[in-house]
């Protein structure tokens, strides 16, 4: 799989040439999902025709049934039209040739006009891509020898996972590159993995509505749905609902959704869910959301009826967002949202009010220190809140924590990928969901919760108000335990010391030798 994705990437770069990452992120995800639509359609298409000749349909019946729409999108595949097809364009790939007094066409007209037939036979794909393949700055002789590549590369499952699922991975693994080539920019769409799979992990959700206010290119939607799968869950039973400001990274929430088989709602176009929530009045049980960090330029209305807590500052949205995310919750709902660290203890603008009456509301059930470097986009450290309307919801026994908010410091956790990013690795996740879970006691819980120094802590709200309502994990978890080694303190300052002084003695010793030396040669 690695080889496969890497070898696609260095294809997508041949396409780059007087396109900036941004461009040619829009040119090379179209093309993949083209190659999904086909394959999902292939896909139905055999089972379609598998299954008629097992009930003894003759060649005739089959070849009629086989071209009824229905029999696609009642299954959720897109109806793909004949010059849509990926064996089309892939016939094509040099262009069409002249014939019939009619004039040719480059692979770009022809990519173009498969998207204009695939929306027209698919009302529901409409502003999802557009056609840009045939313009000036796309090299007709780089996109067809990338369609080529496109085409010879094989997306054979392993019997357990479908093709289109290999596309799906594939598809976020492009959009991982090309979040990493634009740099910072490229953080308003895309949320490494893992700190999305942490969220999920935490929160575990299984049924009902989830929702992002900010949700770039639909990743939380996507893990949420992977988290279902690795627990033999229904995929259906997760509604989704989504909103996002930015029209390009819109449109690829919705084709990464379209690429994993999901359905949502992420409304007819691309809005600011300050200005305007386009699903007011639908509560929702999960929230999962990394909105941009530290805004000072946003739809700010003093009477917002969001602004429970109190009017966050005109210069800083974090409390906006952190305020958005409560209102849309139900009763007994759930959020996990990713923050810069100085939500945790601002001042500014009467952010420490706001977040001493969330904290007296008894709305934080967790607070998540993450490690440095999470986000290659940006150095700016981040931190996970979580929130719960009910603290006794889906607990067991007795289990009661009203009045309490777990801890968590999880920055000497994880791994450097690289110079610039750090990572989690399965365990290192598994520990912090593991974690919550015992102190909520939920039905997925592998032990009793307690304590760890250094790690965790369960403080009481009383505790944090004497600590005027800061809530970095750091000043409540305290340091980690030392082991006792048995050797009395005194003593084991008098060993060290005098293992200290020795060593200096043999540095002085070095020194006078080199000198030495030093003088013979010169």
């Amino acid at each position: 799989m690695k080889e496969l994705k890497d070898t696609l990437w260095k294809a997508a770069d041949r396409l780059r040439g007087s396109m900036d990452a941004s461009q040619y992120k829009d040119v090379v995800l179209g093309l993949v999902f083209l190659r999904y639509t086909s394959d999902a359609f292939a896909e139905r298409r055999a089972q379609i025709e598998a299954e008629l000749r097992a009930d003894g349909w003759d060649d005739a019946a089959i070849a009629q049934q086989v071209d009824d729409v229905d029999e696609y999108t009642g299954h959720g595949v897109f109806w793909v039209p004949e010059a849509a097809r990926w064996e089309y364009l892939a016939q094509h790939a040099k262009g069409l040739p002249a014939a019939d007094g009619r004039p040719a066409k480059s692979i770009g007209e022809l990519v173009d006009d498969a998207i204009t037939l695939l929306i027209g036979a698919n009302p529901g794909l409409r502003g999802t891509m557009q056609p840009l393949y045939n313009r000036d700055n796309v090299d007709q002789r780089r996109l067809g020898e990338v369609v080529d590549l496109f085409n010879a590369l094989k997306f054979v499952g392993d019997g357990s996972t479908r093709a289109r699922d290999l596309l799906g991975e594939v598809y976020e693994y492009f959009l991982a590159n090309f979040a990493a080539a634009e740099g910072k920019r490229g953080g308003e769409f895309f949320t490494p993995p893992v700190v999305v799979r942490t969220l999920v992990e935490v929160l575990e959700p299984t049924k009902g509505r989830i929702y992002d206010p900010a949700c770039g290119s639909g990743g939380m939607f996507v893990q949420a749905e992977k988290f279902l799968e690795a627990h033999d869950r229904d995929r259906a039973a997760l509604s989704i609902y989504g909103q996002e400001l930015n029209e390009r990274t819109w449109r690829l929430a919705r084709m990464n959704l379209a690429v994993h088989g999901l359905n949502g709602n992420l409304g007819s176009r691309w809005q600011d869910s300050f200005a305007r929530d386009l699903h007011d009045g639908v509560e929702m049980d999960y929230v999962l959301s990394n909105p941009p960090f530290n805004v000072k330029a946003w739809a700010r209305n003093e009477d917002d009826p969001r602004w429970r807590f109190g009017v966050p500052p005109a210069g800083n949205a974090n409390y906006a967002w952190l305020q958005l995310v409560l209102s849309k919750l139900a009763p007994g709902g759930q959020a996990g949202v990713v923050m810069a660290n100085g939500s945790m203890s601002s001042n500014s603008g009467g952010e420490g009010q706001i977040r001493a009456q969330i904290v007296e509301a008894d709305l934080v059930s967790c607070m998540l220190a993450l490690p440095t470097q999470m986000f290659r986009s940006t150095g700016i450290p981040v931190c996970g809140w979580f929130f719960a309307k009910d603290k006794t919801a889906g607990a067991q026994g007795s289990i009661d924590r009203t009045g309490q908010v777990l801890f968590i410091d999880a920055r000497e956790l994880g791994y450097m990928v690289d110079r610039a990013e750090r990572s989690f690795t399965d365990e290192d996740i598994a520990k912090i969901a593991g974690t919550y879970r015992a102190w909520r006691g939920t039905e997925s819980a592998d032990r009793e919760y307690e304590d760890v120094p250094g790690f965790c802590r369960s403080v009481s709200l009383a505790e944090i108000k004497e600590a005027d309502y800061a809530l970095t994990p750091g000043r409540y978890v305290g340091s980690a335990e030392v082991e006792d080694d048995g050797e009395p303190l005194d003593e084991k300052i008098a060993r060290l010391t005098g293992e200290l002084l020795a060593q200096f003695d043999e540095s002085a010793r070095l020194e006078a030798a080199v000198r030495e030396q030093l003088g013979r040669v010169s």
